[in-house]
């Protein structure tokens, strides 16, 4: 707690104590920020070097897909969530300000006419009079011990956290885009690849009706070629359904309607990225998360409000001054003999209030506690998340090469075994095993497609990056007409 003047009550003391006021004293604790020990470097990217300023903008471009980066354009300017964010910062702006309005003086005006008239019963006459008055009052409470300071303190930190929040709402929503966009074009390939497969099979089982009708092949074969090309087909519609739903999303992550982009989305195929993205080292996440940092600016704005608590403490003073003038016409208001004015200082000092404010300063303390656990969290839980998304991408990538591998290798067993079954030199038995075998690992490998791109979208929102163009939070999503003084409809 920082000394302050003490305090005096005769009118030599209580100038002094107004200096040393004015000169800045303030209570509380100053805000440090805290000092975590974090590793040297991920346990996946042990050789990784610190991010550069700028290298994660815009980090899913490097998909190379102008429709996601159209899409992800769109949503930055209208999503809803983002447009509660920028307001919440406008909110916060003007708390500051109306704050900060505390350390001024309020000054008010004042005028007023009377006319009266009184009746006379002894003379029968009637005695009219009219009486007009003005005046300003003026009041200024000095901030001794920085309640307001460190109101405008706390206030400014609240920017500062509304700022973080719409950055963190940007990072998921831009998230969220690309994910739901690699998964529809995902569910969009896997449904082609049960059309194809499908088709495939009914070529087999018209073939495998065909050696049944020349006496080569059983019914038992037939039905079993049939159920499984029926088998196939049947996951068209779920695939349909699971990609309308990513669509739809993607629509409302626009501020759009549901349907707004599934014509859109069913054109092209499964993107992958092209550039890697660097994983940087653990202390990255202090610098570029913007949930990390919205946490350290609560924490900060958490200590001030305690240094406001504890003002609450100490004596208050206000100086207050009235101008006011009087007369019985207008013009008898700009005259001198009419005027009559009043001021001075006056002290309020807490002296019992069976430990309310005190206790005020124990929340303060409490909270300040809350926040830096949860600043501490918000740090493990960002390299919790970094590290996951190094392994899932890395892991991911070594799957996708072996499955290409037993895709191709079931391509070439499909192929053989229905060329050796149309020259009888192979059951039907292999004929239904390789085609369902084949079937499953195309439609393994395009998942493991879609996993790579969405194991690269979780690192990118791991690492914190965002949008390189800056965002207007000035203008509001509604504006008023017509506010003025009115009659009303």
């Amino acid at each position: 707690m920082t000394a302050c003047v003490p305090v005096r009550f005769r009118l030599s003391g209580l100038l002094a104590l107004l200096a040393g006021g004015l000169a800045g004293c303030v209570v509380g604790p100053d805000y440090q920020a805290p000092n975590l020990a974090l590793p040297a470097h991920h346990a996946q990217a042990p050789q990784a070097r610190p991010i550069r300023p700028g290298e994660l903008a815009d980090w899913w471009k490097r998909f190379g897909d102008p429709t996601l980066d159209s899409l992800i354009d769109q949503a930055i300017a209208a999503n809803l969530d983002v447009a509660t964010a920028k307001a919440r910062i406008r909110e916060a702006r003007a708390t500051l300000r109306q704050t900060a309005a505390g350390l001024a003086p309020e000054v008010n005006g004042t005028a007023s006419s009377t006319h009266s008239r009184t009746s006379a019963s002894a003379t029968g006459f009637n005695i009219s009079s009219n009486s007009y008055q003005s005046g300003f009052a003026v009041s200024w409470e000095i901030d001794l011990f920085g309640e307001t300071r460190r109101g405008i303190e706390a206030a400014d930190r609240g920017i500062e956290v509304a700022e973080e929040n719409l950055r963190t709402t940007l990072l998921v929503l831009v998230g969220d885009v690309a994910q739901n966009y690699v998964e529809a074009r995902g569910f969009l390939a896997r449904a082609d690849l049960a059309r194809r497969s499908a088709e495939l099979q009914r070529q087999t089982a018209a073939l495998t009706r065909a050696k049944f009708d020349a006496g080569a092949a059983s019914a038992v074969d037939v039905a079993r070629a049939t159920a499984i090309a029926n088998s196939t087909a049947a996951n068209v519609p779920t695939l349909e359904t699971a990609f309308a739903a990513s669509a739809h999303r993607i629509g409302v992550l626009l501020g759009r309607e549901p349907a707004a982009v599934v014509g859109i989305l069913r054109r092209g195929g499964i993107p992958s990225p092209r550039r890697n993205l660097p994983p940087g080292i653990p202390a990255d996440v202090l610098l570029n998360r913007p949930d990390v940092r919205a946490a350290e600016r609560s924490l900060a704005q958490a200590t001030a409000r305690i240094g406001r608590a504890e003002a609450a403490l100490y004596p208050s003073v206000s100086l207050t001054g009235n101008l006011r003038t009087s007369g019985i016409r207008i013009g008898d208001l700009g005259n001198g003999s009419s005027l009559a004015w009043s001021y001075g200082p006056s002290v309020t000092i807490p002296v019992f209030n069976g430990g309310r404010l005190r206790a005020g300063v124990e929340i303060a303390e409490a909270q300040r506690d809350q926040s830096y656990a949860t600043f501490h969290q918000a740090v493990l839980r960002a390299l919790e998340d970094v590290e996951n998304a190094l392994v899932g991408l890395a892991q991911q990538r070594l799957r996708y090469q072996r499955l290409a591998v037993a895709a191709r290798s079931n391509r070439e067993a499909g192929r053989l075994a229905r060329v050796l079954y149309q020259q009888g030199a192979s059951s039907f038995l292999e004929v239904l095993d390789t085609e369902r075998s084949l079937y499953d690992s195309e439609d393994s490998l395009l998942q493991s497609q879609v996993l790579i791109a969405t194991r690269f979208i979780a690192l990118g929102k791991a690492l914190g990056g965002g949008p390189s163009q800056p965002i207007d939070t000035a203008t509001p999503l509604v504006v008023d007409r017509e506010t003025g003084p009115r009659l009303p409809r």
